[in-house]
């Protein structure tokens, strides 16, 4: 995986063992530097709430009030107001419409500046930094990273938001067992063999993963089972209700590479 990862990143791993199958096996709490304590009085204010409902308000109210999303109307400057308006609500509700979308190119952008792991597919296959679909996630992300108020911070916090609550309510719970559903396999390199219907693919840096298999065979003619770090999801639907209607089975989790199961029709 040495080939396909940045040398640097800001967590408190190496890229390399981020994005590797052993990690996922034997995961490891991650955390990106400087956000916890940057925002200690949120996360001491988390601390005090028993409900769930109350945490996700509070985190909300924060993001408002520290990012400003919602004083847009007394900007005199359009583009003032377009940068407040771009919340990392719109890129979660971006992503959910199209992960190849603008807004995929900034969420698969911060990825690769947090966690050193570069996108492998982005409206193509990308190969290199030669790739057509590499220029084209570059250019998006250049330009929807510059229109936007501070957004990978805004996802800073918003994944660490994620993990304290992953650890709240599942104390001790290491992993996951997710599933995504895939239309073609030839999209993904195998990177190694597991047995049995069990391959080491090389998923994107970011991928929607749902937690009922019924869900994911709505997504293609097979399904991707792994196991899958509480570290390694930067979001969960239900965690923050409300955000992605109707999504609550929704998971996005960093990528690299995974052993999975391939079920099929």
């Amino acid at each position: 995986m040495a080939d396909r990862v940045l040398p640097v990143n800001r967590c408190d791993h190496p890229s390399w063992v981020i994005a590797s199958p052993l990690f996922n096996r034997h995961p490891l709490p991650l955390e990106i530097q400087g956000v916890r304590h940057s925002h200690r009085s949120l996360f001491a204010r988390l601390a005090r709430l028993a409900e769930p409902a109350a945490r996700a308000a509070s985190f909300r109210e924060y993001m408002e009030r520290v990012f400003r999303p919602g004083k847009r109307r007394n900007e005199k400057s359009a583009g003032r107001r377009r940068s407040l308006r771009n919340s990392y609500l719109r890129f979660l509700r971006g992503w959910m419409l199209d992960s190849s979308s603008p807004e995929g190119a900034v969420l698969k952008g911060w990825v690769e500046s947090r966690f050193g792991i570069p996108p492998v597919f982005h409206a193509g296959l990308i190969e290199d930094v030669h790739a057509p679909a590499y220029l084209i996630y570059l250019a998006e992300r250049m330009r929807e990273s510059a229109r936007t108020n501070a957004v990978e911070s805004q996802f800073d916090l918003l994944y660490e938001f994620v993990q304290d609550e992953l650890r709240r309510r599942h104390p001790g719970v290491p992993a996951f067992t997710l599933y995504r559903g895939v239309k073609n396999l030839g999209d993904y390199r195998v990177t190694g063999e597991a047995g049995e219907n069990r391959v080491v693919l090389r998923l994107n840096n970011l991928n929607s993963f749902s937690s009922r298999l019924e869900h994911a065979w709505e997504f293609g003619s097979s399904v991707l089972v792994a196991e899958v770090p509480g570290s390694k999801i930067f979001f969960r639907a239900d965690l923050l209700p409300g955000v992605l209607p109707r999504q609550e089975e929704e998971s996005l989790v960093i990528g690299g590479d995974y052993e999975v199961t391939v079920r099929s029709y």
